[in-house]
């Protein structure tokens, strides 16, 4: 049968400025292990520390640009692109754009704190 998630959690963000995550799919809100899905907005100027996750990421932006450093350098993610982002890959996401991003994060498995291994 079919599970209906009436709402989002609302999700604590990282980062120098206040952004918001609304966590449908995951550890929070369905008590889901295998996959997180949640709608990302940040306003422009936004950064966050580096992290090295233990899960893999699949970033849809729906509009704005999401920056993308990497170890091999810096990728633009304009709204209609992914960027996928693979187990132990260092990333460091930000919104360099006076718009600001929205987009969408899957996480396989789901998002955990205690995974994301930030940057001290």
């Amino acid at each position: 049968m079919p599970t209906l998630i009436p709402r989002p959690i609302r999700v604590t963000a990282v980062g120098n400025k206040p952004k918001l995550i609304d966590e449908y799919v995951g550890r929070m809100n369905s008590k889901t292990q295998n996959i997180s899905v949640a709608h990302m907005r940040s306003p422009g100027g936004w950064e966050e520390p580096g992290q090295t996750p233990e899960f893999r990421e699949i970033t849809l932006v729906l509009a704005g640009t999401l920056r993308v450093e990497h170890k091999g350098g810096v990728m633009d993610v304009h709204a209609g692109q992914t960027v996928v982002c693979e187990p132990g890959e260092w990333v460091r996401y930000s919104t360099p754009e006076e718009e600001g991003a929205e987009y969408v994060a899957i996480c396989t498995p789901a998002f955990s704190p205690g995974t994301v291994h930030r940057d001290d």
